[in-house]
């Protein structure tokens, strides 16, 4: 299906329009969309301010023209995909860091900003942006804000969702709206701003952000733990999680994962189960340190090294942040399908890795595993050869049974990856026909033309329908 465009020349933009073959080709999907299921958009554009964005859908929905918003593509689920082709809102040049205000803890900040940039602008400050995900210095705020994505420091900080204050965003006819405030509380009116994050450009687009800081912590110390086992090594952070071990970074790491951030990065890691950690403190920091270290000792603890940190740690946390790339790149005949992301928990996180392993020996799978395991969330991917059907299959089948399995615990089928086209199946699962059927109605009274990037989300969409719309 296409769509006519030219509406958009007569538009009076800061910004740019393309409808050059290599600009639409470039946002036919992002990191998560298979091959097979990627779409070239009709025409591709960059905004330069809220007005443009404003112009853009009030046009658009006007007529009917699909908008899917778009920023870095790192995504995992397809949510930057245009399924239905459309105009893809690119909104990279938008990106600067507004304004900070140390005072306040605050930064205000344009959705195209990577994490990496608001990080340097409020570095000089002593100040930092605590849930910044892995992929921060790819990534950028308005994608993290659409995915309510989260990382490595959840566990001690929570998610980006708690650290947004105020939004500033445009809905599908072009209205213009602030939901939250910039003070740190408020029970005025309903919490738009909590229902724009993390619905993945399917309510609104996000212009502007007020983004609450932290100062830096004066003592940060960080290291590893090996075990013998991989049950031991899980056994150990969910016992430390619930005595209650006040730890910044806390990352599971299983030894084929090792393996491949050793080809990757580098290092030289060993190929056993271990624990990398950060405690971040501005006093007493060694208690915390050694409570960790006995609860550790609890699960037969190998080999303890926690010290300052220091440039060796810098090298020991890339190579975490590269795994995704690590294991993409492990075996040039092997496909990543599925990144997958359960999060469950954590009195179940042990039992979720045991069943991780359990299914790639039933299924022949190669099923690395690694994650941000002080919240419960666990990162499995998916590697087969998609010139045997048969391999494709049995990965399919293991990735079910394992979003299965964390549902079954009170999980979810993603911690930080959004539902994009990836897990619209388990959406009713998750939720119940009577939530997923609340989330339906919220859609269409905010975007009853189902224009703002339509396929998503909702499980009737899985065969590339429209919600409630007949294409023009």
């Amino acid at each position: 299906m296409t769509h006519d465009c030219s509406f958009l020349s007569d538009l009076a933009l800061d910004g740019e329009v393309s409808l050059g073959e290599s600009d639409r080709e470039n946002h036919d999907g992002d990191w998560g969309t298979p091959d097979d299921q990627r779409t070239t958009p009709d025409a591709v554009v960059y905004p330069e301010s809220t007005a443009d964005v404003s112009a853009v859908l009030s046009a658009a929905d006007e007529r009917r023209v699909p908008v899917t918003p778009y920023a870095a593509g790192t995504s995992l689920e397809a949510n930057a995909a245009p399924v239905h082709a459309g105009i893809s809102l690119d909104l990279t040049r938008m990106n600067d860091v507004l304004e900070v205000r140390p005072e306040d803890f605050q930064v205000d900040v344009e959705p195209g900003a990577f994490g990496s940039a608001v990080e340097e602008a409020v570095a000089d400050h002593g100040l930092f942006f605590p849930p910044l995900p892995s992929s921060g210095d790819i990534s950028t705020v308005g994608g993290m804000i659409a995915n309510d994505a989260s990382g490595m420091q959840t566990v001690k900080y929570g998610e980006v969702a708690d650290w947004v204050l105020e939004l500033e965003a445009v809905l599908t006819d072009g209205t213009v709206i602030e939901a939250g405030s910039k003070a740190v509380k408020t029970s005025s009116g309903y919490n738009l701003k909590d229902l724009l994050v993390g619905s993945e450009g399917t309510l609104a687009v996000v212009t502007r952000a007020t983004l609450e800081l932290a100062g830096r912590p004066e003592q940060i110390y960080g290291g590893r733990a090996l075990f013998p086992t991989l049950d031991d090594a899980a056994e150990a952070v969910s016992d430390a999680v619930r005595s209650g071990v006040d730890v910044a970074k806390i990352e599971l790491i299983d030894p084929t994962s090792a393996k491949m951030a050793n080809a990757y990065s580098g290092t030289d890691l060993p190929d056993v189960p271990m624990v990398f950690l950060e405690f971040h403190a501005n006093h007493g920091i060694q208690e915390e340190i050694d409570f960790c270290r006995t609860v550790f000792e609890a699960h037969d603890l190998q080999k303890f090294e926690v010290a300052p940190h220091d440039e060796g740690m810098d090298d020991l946390w890339q190579a975490r942040k590269d795994l995704a790339f690590a294991v993409e790149s492990w075996d040039p005949d092997l496909t990543v399908t599925v990144p997958g992301d359960v999060t469950v928990p954590i009195s179940d996180y042990p039992e979720m890795v045991r069943y991780v392993k359990e299914v790639a020996d039933e299924y022949d799978q190669l099923l690395p595993c690694f994650g941000h395991a002080g919240d419960g969330n666990l990162h499995y991917t998916v590697l087969v050869d998609e010139s045997d059907p048969d391999e494709v299959r049995r990965g399919d089948e293991a990735s079910k049974a394992i979003i299965e399995k964390a549902l079954e615990f009170g999980g979810t089928a993603t911690g930080e990856h959004g539902i994009g086209t990836g897990k619209r199946e388990y959406l009713t699962d998750e939720h119940g026909d009577g939530t997923v059927d609340a989330m339906r109605r919220i859609k269409q009274a905010l975007d009853p033309n189902d224009t703002l990037n339509p396929g998503k989300v909702f499980p009737e969409t899985t065969e590339g329908d429209r919600l409630w719309v007949e294409e023009p």
